[in-house]
């Protein structure tokens, strides 16, 4: 077992940080996807184009955590792959029509980047064996992703999840031999993402009441938005984050690769998925205070956190074997609103999701308030 303390300390880099900004905005655009198509067809290829986006920024994450890019040939690689997300952000609310192409390409030039840069910083060894393991599958699902361009309803949707079954299967079929994580730099990385998830709901506070005069209303449910959004940022980083992180350097080899896979790569998802579902509930909500939600937005409303504290759920199962039962009985209770979300008034349905999150932290604030103290305590010891 590794000693955290003895553990190089590697931190988010610059040049990784410009990179997100470019992914902060296809989140965006997700968002924007999303509300132009309110059907459940929308709703399945919404959550399609955010893996494919989610799996083009995670491989980055696993490139930057390995090895040093951001010198020469390496950094210019990585300037290349955000033009290509830019793009790829640019074509997203129209990923499944007309710019289909432009989507496929764009991504493709992101994942033949990243093999690039591997390419160029990996040296002979683990680590460039285990890059050509994972090229075969790439090449495959780019091409697949490619040629879904060409098709047009469930044609292009099967072609579609083909792609993303390739993908998120990958790493399990080649496995973690090879690689090298950064137990510190790869849990502050995924950290931020979910800021930066969680700043696009703060957006979509001022997008959702962009077109409303300011009343006494507005700052009421826009606060009650803000505190849904804190009480999710409080979910992960009080305590959860830390343990997590801890839980990743006590490994060593291939089992502290599983777990970054497992915890990071997959089970981050459904946070960044839930997060946007709830940005785009709140955009909604803002923009009709006064009339009940329709089941979309009211499903993005209750369920995108709902979702979330799920992938909470899942994420400590995975990593200490325990079940978090107050956040499954609060994402039950979250899953109950969406009709009543349909009957009343959204700001009312704002207010329901807000005291449901913030209930659940004050819950556990208080009712596990020792625990709490001991793991900030030893995180406090171990940096000092």
């Amino acid at each position: 077992m590794s000693d955290a303390s003895q553990e190089p300390d590697q931190r988010v880099t610059p040049l990784e940080l410009f990179f997100d900004l470019v992914f902060v905005f296809a989140i965006t655009r997700v968002t924007t996807f999303f509300a132009d198509d309110m059907t459940w067809v929308g709703l399945l290829r919404g959550f399609m184009v955010l893996g494919v986006l989610w799996w083009a920024w995670a491989a980055f994450a696993w490139l930057t955590n390995a090895m040093r890019v951001e010198d020469g040939a390496g950094r210019l690689v990585i300037f290349v792959a955000m033009g290509g997300m830019l793009v790829a952000s640019l074509a997203v609310p129209d990923a499944f029509g007309g710019d289909a192409l432009v989507f496929a390409l764009s991504i493709a030039v992101v994942r033949v980047a990243h093999l690039v840069a591997y390419a160029l910083a990996a040296g002979p060894g683990g680590t460039r064996t285990a890059v050509l393991r994972m090229s075969p599958s790439v090449v495959v699902a780019m091409g697949l992703l490619v040629a879904a361009a060409a098709l047009d309803g469930a044609a292009q949707g099967l072609c579609w999840a083909v792609v993303l079954v390739i993908d998120y299967t990958a790493p399990l079929v080649s496995g973690t031999e090879g690689w090298n994580v950064h137990a510190g730099h790869f849990a502050e990385r995924h950290g931020l993402i979910v800021i930066i998830a969680l700043g696009e709901s703060i957006v979509a506070l001022g997008a959702g009441a962009a077109h409303a005069g300011i009343t006494a209303l507005l700052v009421v449910t826009t606060l009650l938005g803000l505190a849904v959004a804190g009480a999710l940022w409080w979910a992960y980083f009080d305590v959860v984050a830390l343990v997590a992180e801890r839980k990743l350097r006590s490994l060593e080899g291939a089992e502290r690769n599983a777990l970054a896979r497992d915890s990071y790569s997959y089970l981050h998802f459904p946070l960044l998925a839930g997060i946007v579902l709830f940005a785009l509930g709140l955009k909604l909500s803002l923009a009709e205070m006064h009339e009940p939600l329709e089941r979309i937005p009211a499903l993005a409303q209750c369920g995108g956190p709902a979702l979330y504290l799920v992938g909470h759920v899942v994420f400590r199962l995975r990593n200490v074997g325990t079940v978090n039962r107050q956040r499954v009985v609060a994402a039950a209770v979250l899953v109950l609103l969406v009709p009543l979300a349909e009957r009343i008034d959204a700001v009312w349905a704002v207010a329901a999701v807000a005291a449901v999150c913030v209930g659940l932290i004050a819950y556990e604030a208080l009712r596990f308030g020792d625990v709490r103290t001991r793991v900030r305590q030893a995180e406090a010891l171990e940096t000092s």
